[in-house]
């Protein structure tokens, strides 16, 4: 014969047990322990939209003047910053929409390129065997293990050496193939000092992780798809862009955002590479408005610009939420 629980008879004890997870069966979740979690989540709600809300407050201000204390709400709206940095960002000879269309290019060239060479490598990983397989492996995730920063004097000196220079004689010069008579030149064009040599640094710098993300992700997709693709006729591009592709399009998004956010507030590798101000990006800009002290600083300006800043991350993870959300999720669980 069963036992049955006892049922305690006190009314306050009874209400802090009982289920709120609105389910009949599984491991109840009791009030109190829900009202924990709510709080729980509560303050970290309030510590991450905190630093958020007093940037956009600040951002309505008309002073420039460093705030004397914390304002979570605006106490007037005012776009006078937002009109000063969209009209004339610094003192440099530099549009805003020049230093946006930088930006833009940056990320969504280097996204676009390391997302393809990713997906590739990643395949060819995670589908095919060839020799030195495993060496290959260990050697695209060593460049994880270092920071960032490390990899930057490398990448400078190596891009730094491919150079245009118009010669003496009027002839043309391209470093390291050919070189003027007199070992000098002007220099025409420096691969490093461009946005183009940047894009090249910060695509070596992304594909360590954008590889190995993908592979993880490429292993738990059925191969018995490819096989029966392939009995239908299809050959490996066509099994690759019309079977795989598809299915990893989630993880493809979860990449691409985040490699997204890293390239569009990059500042190290641009901040050390590019020296013309036509070529810098807002990361760049919005560091440029830090002066040496900090009653120097226009700060509802700067504020603004951040706002700025962080809008096209906040807009390309709208726009990808629900394949960022599948890509997190797909595959955490193999069936």
């Amino acid at each position: 014969m069963a036992v049955q629980p006892q049922t305690n008879k006190n009314p306050i004890v009874r209400f802090l047990n009982m289920n709120t997870s609105g389910q009949t069966g599984g491991r109840s979740l009791p009030l109190w322990r829900q009202l924990l979690l709510q709080v729980v989540a509560l303050a970290i709600l309030i510590t991450v939209m905190f630093p958020i809300m007093y940037i956009v407050t600040l951002s309505f201000s008309s002073k420039t003047t460093r705030p004397s204390q914390l304002e979570i709400l605006p106490k007037e709206i005012s776009f006078v910053a937002y009109q000063q940095v969209l009209d004339k960002p610094t003192g440099n000879p530099v549009t805003f929409i020049e230093l946006l269309r930088n930006s833009f290019v940056l990320s969504m060239g280097v996204g676009a390129v390391a997302l393809f060479i990713a997906v590739s490598a990643a395949y060819a990983f995670s589908r095919f065997k060839f020799k030195m397989r495993e060496v290959l492996m260990v050697l695209v995730f060593i460049p994880l293990l270092m920071p960032a920063v490390g990899l930057s004097t490398p990448l400078y000196l190596l891009l730094n050496q491919v150079q245009v220079k118009q010669c003496a004689d009027n002839t043309v010069a391209i470093q390291p193939i050919t070189t003027c008579d007199d070992g000098k030149g002007r220099v025409q064009f420096n691969l490093r000092d461009s946005l183009f040599g940047v894009g090249i640094a910060m695509t070596a710098s992304a594909l360590p992780f954008a590889v190995w993300n993908l592979k993880g992700y490429l292993d738990t997709i059925p191969r018995e798809l490819e096989e029966a693709a392939a009995i239908d006729g299809a050959d490996a591009n066509q099994t690759f862009w019309q079977i795989v592709i598809p299915l990893a399009m989630p993880q493809l998004a979860v990449t691409f955002f985040l490699g997204f956010i890293g390239h569009w507030q990059e500042f190290v590798l641009t901040w050390l590479f590019l020296s013309q101000p036509k070529d810098y990006t807002l990361a760049m800009t919005l560091y440029n408005m830090t002066g040496q002290y900090a009653n120097s600083i226009p700060w509802n300006r700067f504020a603004a610009m951040a706002v700025i800043v962080a809008l096209p991350v906040a807009v390309v993870y709208i726009a990808l939420q629900k394949q960022i959300v599948g890509g997190l999720t797909t595959g955490s669980v193999k069936g």
